[in-house]
């Protein structure tokens, strides 16, 4: 056989042996990688929400009389002292016995609710107060480098929850006197002293300023002594109500920063979490578990013109931050996951050159979209995230 003939046998048969060898040989694992950087983190509870006013007020017909018919609609606008409903008294029931100790027990009622909103506004007043010296103490503090941030911050939170309860109770204690006022009319009307008597038109008039949220009767007809008529109340006075789960309704401490979301408008809404409600509850959910929750009540911080559009009882979604941290070493919460026994805790895959490393790392925190890392990988570095059965420790990988 020529020599030629043989030295192109043997290039031939190398040629097959490279191409099966290549043809069997492992292929790179395609994988997405991500790079540990340093950022802002925070941990969040986030949950559904409705809006819903500080203070809602039902104004009730104080007598038995014959409702004229409303004007007014849902939405409309009224001023403290403005005529809502008009009634017609029905004197033959109201001039027995019976009917004027019923008003005379309400005017004694009225008398004692207007007392004790007094003594609310009075201690409310005394809480603000206190509030503000606790504040001014905390400055003075604060500026010799004795008093934290942490306890000045808390500080001026407690001054502005202590001012939204006085305005609270001052809006309360003029309820009380208007219900004391209406319940003194119709106490007079029941006698036939009053102003109404002689079949007189007897006016009910608007508590506070606000919207008519709700009429319950429109049509003219006659009603019974303390039916719901309509309700009042201010939409620029809203609040957010969130149920959360107990276990992370600890988390939401008051002053807590909230995120509010979902409510319709361009950008999200600032607030702050106030209370939280010290009484739980059941509620079932959807796939029929009972739940123990509690209502925390979140103020909105943003100005009144961002959220103007909305009304009480919207949904919207709020986002309770429970923990900040300016600069932390963070990564893809995709790329973390258990190492299997007999090692313990967390694990990512470092990309070291073409090939997977395992690299064990030590967990401080984590969120829905990303991990912080404590310990075990350097800043840069590139981890697989969401590796998939393929990659295991020493894989030869390629980046997608």
């Amino acid at each position: 056989m020529k020599r030629s003939t043989l030295i192109t046998g043997a290039v031939a048969a190398a040629a097959l042996l490279a191409l099966v060898a290549w043809a069997f040989a492992p292929r790179p694992v395609e994988v997405e990688v991500a790079a540990a950087v340093r950022g802002p983190f925070e941990t969040t509870v986030d949950e559904d929400a409705r809006t819903r006013l500080a203070e809602r007020y039902v104004v009730s017909a104080p007598l038995a009389a014959r409702l004229v018919r409303i004007t007014l609609r849902e939405g409309d606008e009224v001023k403290a002292g403005d005529v809502v409903a008009r009634l017609q008294p029905v004197l033959t029931p109201l001039l027995d016995e019976r009917s004027q100790r019923e008003q005379a027990a309400r005017v004694a009622a009225t008398e004692a609710a207007l007392q004790q909103a007094h003594k609310r506004m009075e201690g409310a007043r005394v809480a603000l107060e206190r509030t503000r010296d606790d504040l001014k103490r905390s400055e003075q503090l604060a500026q010799q480098g004795f008093v934290s941030l942490t306890k000045l911050t808390g500080d001026r939170l407690a001054v502005q929850g202590a001012q939204k309860e006085l305005e609270a109770a001052v809006a309360g204690e003029q309820v009380a006197r208007h219900e004391l006022q209406l319940a003194r009319t119709a106490l007079g009307v029941s006698r036939g002293t009053g102003a109404a008597g002689g079949g007189a038109v007897f006016e009910l008039r608007a508590p506070v300023a606000g919207r008519v949220l709700k009429l319950h009767l429109k049509s003219e007809g006659t009603v019974a002594l303390g039916t719901p008529l309509l309700e009042i109340g201010d939409t620029a006075q809203l609040e957010v109500v969130a149920e959360l789960l107990t276990a992370d309704a600890l988390q939401a401490r008051p002053g807590s920063p909230v995120r509010i979301e979902r409510w319709g408008g361009p950008a999200d809404l600032q607030g702050r979490v106030r209370r939280v409600e010290p009484a739980a509850f059941t509620k079932v959910s959807a796939l029929g578990v009972e739940e123990q929750r509690v209502n925390v009540i979140i103020d909105i911080d943003s100005p009144r013109e961002q959220w103007a559009a909305l009304g009480d009882g919207y949904r919207v979604g709020v986002r309770i931050v429970t923990r900040s941290e300016p600069q932390v070493l963070k990564l893809p919460v995709g790329a973390v996951f258990p190492q299997p026994a007999p090692a313990q805790g967390h694990g990512v895959f470092v990309v070291d050159g073409r090939h997977a490393r395992l690299q064990p790392v030590t967990l401080k925190a984590r969120n829905g979209a990303e991990a912080w890392v404590e310990g075990g990988l350097a800043e840069g570095a590139r981890v697989i995230v969401y590796p998939g059965a393929a990659v295991h420790d020493g894989v030869a990988v390629r980046v997608r």
